[in-house]
């Protein structure tokens, strides 16, 4: 039993089934407007390692699951930890029924060997029809089908029937309609995004969403639970080449052929003829070869993939994306932190820009310091122009260059850090330049208030005219600093002759 079947298990529970509907209902709202306000397209910042590792994960859940199957095994309790019903398998190998492995092997066999010899056949269905026969023929009553594993299929519609919803009804159901909503839109989009990956192809997020918020209001009038896209079914369409919206529509009303016509034959179809088929699905399905290639990249993907898809196996699909997820934002904020360059500079003096007296003797630091800042500043990143400005707070310079024009993106963590160090400046009553600025830096500055701290003259389009201005200002502070010592020089000497 997957998360999605926990959680409404658990609402049943709670609520009751009649309940269970009406937040299904609510769900099927809340993930319709999901669509409309367009917040599907978020599903893209899914990196491939965390995509590849929670495929091969649900890969490796559906192979396993079909073991028992094609064996022919009996008397397993459905477990839900992963290791735990492969521990009931092992428990339970010396049930193994040789018809089963037979029909199985049967059906295994047409599987693979069907798009070679007759490509325009469904080998699924091929396979299906073959082994059905087979079983029933040479091995009645010898392998589990459908009827006898899960009861007779019913054929007949359902009634309709609206519920009854009042607002302390919404109000109470509310959380868990929000978290169906929420992971029934998450799989949906996950299943699209590795039909995307199978077939070259691009859904669109938010129609997905909304066609999906529709059926799942839809449903609960007729008495069904929420459903979401399923993983499997998709990736046996595509496997078999029904990869167009209209394999869906075909899909439904073969399903409802069966349930009006065919129900009593479908429930003769043995769990080993199906068996095969979901495992060639699911080896087809596990991204292997581009799994090996981020593995053997030995980087943070690769750890990114491989705890993806351990989690996903061992606990569940949501954890393994959730896990994923957040390891694949860490690996982002450490790489772009690390693309930030603070580099110290002066002016250049085969241009005369820079007098031998404005460097104070003695000292390491002129009196004028440039630092050039590359790449975005936020959160990841600010220690680095942080350290380097502490680095030179003692040799209290007087005049502070930042050149900022390859700082694109600027966030509030960042800005942050601007302002502490010209508030410290003003203190020491000293200066910030800042040239280069761009668009967004900007804006942000105008929208905290930075801009008017540092004041608008003090920010410049070209380094050069910083530079000029800088010097013109510690040019003259150095005439009036030498004029009162001269005074002071002057009114010695003549206290002296005195």
């Amino acid at each position: 039993m997957d998360f999605t079947h926990r959680l409404l298990l658990g609402v049943v529970l709670q609520f009751g089934y009649e309940k269970l509907l009406i937040a299904g209902f609510m769900a099927g709202i809340i993930i319709f407007l999901l669509g409309v306000l367009k917040l599907g397209r978020f599903i893209k910042f899914i990196s491939r390692p965390v995509t590849i590792g929670f495929t091969a994960g649900i890969a490796v859940i559906i192979f396993s699951g079909q073991i028992a199957n094609f064996l022919g095994l009996r008397n397993l309790e459905k477990e839900e930890a992963f290791f735990l019903n492969m521990k009931e398998i092992f428990s339970n190998v010396n049930t193994l029924n040789i018809s089963s492995v037979i029909v199985a092997s049967i059906s295994m066999a047409i599987v693979i060997s069907a798009p070679k010899f007759l490509p325009k056949i469904p080998g699924a269905l091929l396979a299906l029809i073959v082994s059905t026969l087979v079983a029933a023929l040479f091995f009645p009553s010898q392998v589990a089908t459908i009827g006898s594993t899960y009861g007779a299929i019913p054929n007949g519609l359902p009634s309709f029937q609206f519920p009854e919803i009042t607002a302390s009804l919404v109000i109470e159901l509310l959380p868990a309609a929000l978290v169906i909503a929420m992971l029934g839109g998450i799989e949906s989009l996950l299943s699209a995004l590795v039909a995307d990956n199978m077939a070259g192809t691009k859904h669109n997020s938010n129609k997905e969403l909304m066609a999906q918020g529709v059926a799942n209001m839809v449903t609960p009038l007729f008495g069904g639970i929420p459903a979401t896209g399923a993983i499997a079914r998709t990736a046996t369409n595509i496997k078999n080449n029904a990869g167009s919206p209209l394999s869906g529509v075909i899909h439904g009303i073969v399903v409802l052929l069966i349930l009006l016509v065919f129900a009593p034959y479908a429930s003769a179809i043995p769990l080993a003829s199906m068996a095969p088929i979901l495992m060639f699905v699911a080896w087809n399905m596990s991204e292997r070869k581009e799994f090996v290639h981020i593995v053997k990249t030995k980087t943070m993907d690769s750890l990114i993939l491989v705890v993806t898809f351990l989690l996903t196996v061992f606990i569940d699909l949501t954890t393994g994306v959730g896990v994923g997820l957040l390891l694949a934002l860490l690996a982002f904020v450490k790489l772009m932190s690390s693309t930030l360059k603070v580099s110290k500079g002066l002016p250049d003096p085969n241009d005369k820009l820079l007098k031998p007296e404005i460097v104070e003797k003695g000292t390491k630091h002129p009196q004028m310091t440039i630092y050039s800042v590359e790449g975005p500043l936020f959160f990841g990143s600010a220690e680095r122009l942080e350290e380097e400005v502490d680095e030179i707070l003692p040799s209290k310079p007087k005049v502070l260059l930042l050149r900022m024009g390859r700082v694109s993106i600027m966030d509030t963590s960042g800005e942050a850090l601007l302002t502490k160090i010209v508030t410290q400046f003003k203190q020491q009553v000293r200066l910030v330049m800042i040239s280069g600025l761009q668009k967004q830096p900007k804006e942000l500055f105008k929208k905290t208030g930075l801009f008017d701290l540092i004041g608008e003259g003090n920010f410049y389009s070209r380094t050069s005219y910083a530079i000029n201005q800088a010097l013109t200002k510690l040019e003259l502070d150095t005439k009036q600093t030498a004029d009162v010592v001269r005074t002071k020089r002057s009114r010695n000497q003549e206290l002296g002759m005195t």
